[in-house]
């Protein structure tokens, strides 16, 4: 699960190092598998905010997708 930098918190450089491993695979994998979008942002003068939002959305439905699965899971196992 992707760890989220909040603003105000303070991070090791661990931590720091493994977000942008995931940010970079994250990357890696949507160039590969969306080359038209990847050619869109590539050299705009925004390309790395856009990344960032991508990446951001992203990781916003990972995690409500997860969410969803364990609260299906927990009332199939209620139900039983």
């Amino acid at each position: 699960m992707a760890k989220i930098i909040k603003e105000g918190a303070s991070y090791s450089q661990r931590e720091v190092v493994d977000l942008l491993v995931e940010f970079s695979a994250f990357k890696d994998r949507v160039e590969k598998k969306f080359k038209i979008l990847a050619n869109e942002l590539d050299g705009k003068n925004n390309e790395h905010d856009l990344w960032v939002n991508l990446y951001l959305i992203s990781t916003d439905y990972s995690e409500e997708m997860q969410n969803k699965r364990q609260k299906q899971t927990e009332n199939l196992q209620k139900i039983s």
